[in-house]
């Protein structure tokens, strides 16, 4: 595996090398490289645990915010199902090769369009260890080799999960530099990576806007923007209560520090005198600190009085903890305007009776996934059976929503004669 000793320049170039050759490599050989890669989790899992021990040590030292040290924490049970996951993405059919389509020309050439590899992705990343191993299952599968740049709040545990996962994979036939990893503590270091024009040939961010707004000063590389998720639930006139109350305490509360967790409940105004005390009761005795219009705490009953009022700064707010924006609409068409002015195009969910009210969501909101009738906390690679995934692309370009093996790739022509020439 390649190491923070030596400059970035040189670790990108051993990955470039090292991608030519995972290019040509058969599916049984990767798959084996993957089975070793879960073995060696599961059997050195007592030495991670110990390098993410000192992580959140020194994260709580240093104040993160509860959600962050949710996303940095590891223990025995979230190791496994690392483990379980790359096992899930050995299973998959294995997209390089694959004939997208194929036409046979009227002079006889046989034109096809295959799956090929990108080549050497980079992904940079922030508190999240499991990354580390989902990004390196994927890219090992589609055909890429990977540098991997995480935050120094994970440093320790990066780093270990790295290296048992290079030398897996090593043992079982992949060459070096398949996976290396920078030590994410230098922005200098960043430039770099992203600069290397015809060597690495994608940058995938995980993280916050600061980390996107730094590539977008120096990147020269292509990147795909696994960006933020500031999600909706829309409850709708005809909504089942019941579902309504369900649905939107789910999607708060079941994990609110990731990115298909919702940070606004919109509500219309037809039934928000009845679904809105129930609903924000439930809320409330789940630890949620809401915010709210002044409808809302009209219309709340008895806790109406108690609600901070939401401020414009609240509606684009990604919170990464228990607390929730609240506001009650008039109409379906304002409710998919708000989400289109605030969103940031991840998951968005509507909770309704009405099929046409369903269709109009569906059709009207510019977002990645949406739901009808369901939490948004389903978005994720592994749960859309795409075994794990590198983010959730918001963009439109390339690849939208998770990012899974055929997203790390690209295509050629592969086009067959008989001596066929032009005239």
């Amino acid at each position: 595996m390649a190491t923070t000793a030596q400059p970035v320049a040189d670790v990108c170039a051993q990955a470039k090398q090292a991608a030519r050759e995972l290019a040509l490599l058969d599916t049984a050989t990767k798959n084996a490289a993957l089975e070793a890669m879960a073995d060696a989790l599961e059997q050195r899992t007592h030495e991670i645990l110990e390098a993410n021990a000192r992580d959140m040590d020194a994260g709580q030292e240093a104040g993160l915010q509860s959600g962050l040290l949710d996303r940095l924490m590891l223990d025995e049970g979230r190791i496994a199902g690392i483990a379980k996951d790359v096992r899930s993405i050995a299973a998959l059919p294995d997209p390089v090769g694959e004939t997208i389509e194929g036409h046979r020309l009227e002079n006889g050439l046989d034109v096809r369009r295959v799956r090929v590899p990108l080549g050497v992705v980079a992904v940079v990343y922030e508190a999240r260890p499991n990354v580390t191993i989902d990004c390196s299952a994927l890219c090992l599968k589609s055909g890429n080799a990977i540098v991997l740049r995480g935050s120094s709040t994970a440093s320790h545990s990066n780093a270990v999960l790295a290296q048992i996962a290079a030398g897996a994979v090593q043992w079982a036939g992949i060459p070096d530099g398949a996976i290396s990893i920078v030590s994410g503590g230098d922005r200098d270091e960043l430039r770099q990576l992203a600069t290397q024009d015809g060597v690495v040939d994608l940058i995938i961010p995980r993280g916050g806007e600061g980390l996107k707004n730094a590539l977008k000063e120096h990147a020269t590389v292509p990147v795909l923007y696994a960006s933020a998720g500031v999600c909706h639930v829309l409850v709708d006139a005809s909504a089942d209560l019941d579902d309504a109350v369900a649905i939107t305490v789910n999607a708060k509360v079941q994990r609110p520090s990731v990115c298909n967790a919702i940070e606004t409940l919109l509500v219309h105004g037809d039934i928000a005198a009845e679904f809105l005390p129930r609903a924000l009761g439930e809320l409330r005795e789940s630890g949620v600190e809401l915010r709210a219009d002044v409808r809302t705490r009209t219309l709340a009953g008895e806790i109406g009085d108690s609600l901070a009022e939401a401020t414009e700064e609240d509606w684009a707010t990604e919170y990464h903890a228990l607390i929730l924006s609240v506001k009650v609409i008039d109409t379906l068409e304002e409710g998919v305007e708000h989400i289109n002015r605030y969103g940031t195009g991840h998951s968005e969910a509507i909770v309704t009776g009405s099929t046409s009210s369903a269709r109009a969501f569906s059709a009207g909101v510019d977002a990645a996934a949406v739901y009808v009738n369901a939490s948004t906390r389903f978005t994720d690679g592994a749960v859309f059976g795409m075994g794990a995934e590198i983010g959730n692309s918001t963009q439109k370009l390339h690849a939208r929503g998770p990012i899974g093996l055929r997203e790390l790739t690209t295509y050629k022509f592969v086009i067959e004669g008989s001596g066929q020439v032009r005239e």
